[in-house]
């Protein structure tokens, strides 16, 4: 393989695998990235990496003298093309699977292995995949992902649900811990093929998949389902996530199907009132104790090392007092995801959840579970 390629293409293409490649060194190979350059024609080089979780593929302008493929370390080489000059980068592969890089005066010889190692990422059948907006789409992940659960002993929360409503024909992502809940509907156009009667994307992949979304170029995005495989593609790029296999918790359980307390309070207000008195909270549980009465919402913690720290807000309340207990990151994650000015706060009692539903939308909302007091 002999090739040239402009650094700035090179870079591009070099910094957006740098996070799907493996770091755990479970298989050195997956701590590379594979150059290929196989299609003369095509004037393209491919750069593609994978976990075997998240695989990505870009195609690169190249001016292709001889064809071929190589694998090189995908970490090593951003950093040298990073700090080429800005011109054409001659890369070829030399005796042994080696790889040499050329900018204007600079070269470096870099270790790889044959091509024939890396493992292939999955394509799709044609026409399995629908166009859907990439705004709608970025939206929903940043308002459901941060509820997905950590926790890889419960695999099947280790992600985000995805399924398409019947009724209404709107797709909807729903995402918990345990703990927490998120949900939220849009119209993204079109049935999504695979999806019913529902997938789990993986943290990882939804990850790689909003930094695709929120990327300058493209409004819009093909996505489709097959197997236990999703695929995007957004112009030439392509993102293959494995899905996770298990059945997600039956989630409307969780909702609230009526609350008995209610009442709205400014987003931001609440949030940095939350953030200032979870300062003194408890390390561990990170409570913070919420005590409602006429006109009066007043916040608490304490710690036994550190003492205590109080906040009242007004708010437009004449109902019965309720005490209840959160951990505070818990209702601010729900309330930095809901990007809204107003939030609607409702209670069944204080051992049942809370809702939190932002005023201009009724097609999120997020559910935090309570501590005991």
């Amino acid at each position: 393989m002999k090739l040239a390629i402009a650094k700035s293409e090179l870079q591009k293409g070099l910094a957006r695998i740098q996070s799907v490649v493996e770091k755990r060194n479970t298989m050195p190979i997956l701590a590379n990235v594979l150059l290929d350059a196989s299609n003369k024609k095509s004037k393209t080089l491919i750069l593609a990496a994978t976990d075997l979780e998240v695989g990505i593929r870009g195609a690169h302008s190249a001016e292709i003298e001889t064809p071929g493929r190589a694998t090189v370390s995908a970490k090593k080489l951003y950093e040298i093309v990073r700090e080429l000059p800005n011109e054409l980068v001659s890369l070829e592969v030399t005796a042994n699977a080696y790889v040499q890089i050329r900018c204007d005066r600079a070269q470096f010889t870099l270790a790889g292995n044959a091509a024939d190692e890396y493992p292939t990422l999955p394509d799709f059948t044609s026409g399995k995949t629908t166009p859907v907006q990439s705004l709608f789409l970025s939206e929903m992940i940043e308002r459901t992902m941060y509820a997905a659960s950590a926790d890889e002993t419960r695999y099947n929360l280790n992600g985000v649900y995805f399924e398409q409503l019947p009724e209404t024909g709107k797709v909807r992502m729903v995402a918990t811990d345990g703990h927490r809940l998120a949900l939220v509907d849009r119209m993204l156009g079109g049935t999504l093929h695979g999806l019913h009667p529902g997938v789990i994307i993986p943290r990882k992949g939804l990850a790689e998949l909003k930094r695709l979304l929120d990327e300058e170029d493209g409004e819009e995005v093909e996505l489709g389902f097959e197997g236990n495989s999703g695929l995007v593609r957004k112009g030439d790029v392509t993102l293959v996530m494995r899905l996770i296999e298990g059945e997600f918790p039956k989630y409307q359980q969780v909702i609230p199907k009526e609350t008995v307390i209610n009442l709205t309070i400014g987003v931001e207000n609440f949030s940095r009132a939350l953030r200032r008195v979870a300062l003194l909270s408890a390390e561990r549980s990170r409570a913070v104790k919420i005590e409602l009465s006429d006109a009066v919402l007043r916040l608490s913690s304490n710690n036994p090392d550190l003492g205590d720290a109080q906040e009242e807000l007004d708010v437009d309340y004449a109902g019965q007092p309720l005490t209840v207990a959160f951990n505070a990151r818990y209702l601010m994650d729900a309330l930095g995801s809901i990007k809204a000015k107003e939030v609607r706060l409702g209670f069944k009692d204080a051992p049942s959840p809370a809702q939190l539903l932002p005023t201009d939308d009724d097609d999120a909302l997020a559910v935090v579970m309570p501590m005991r007091v």
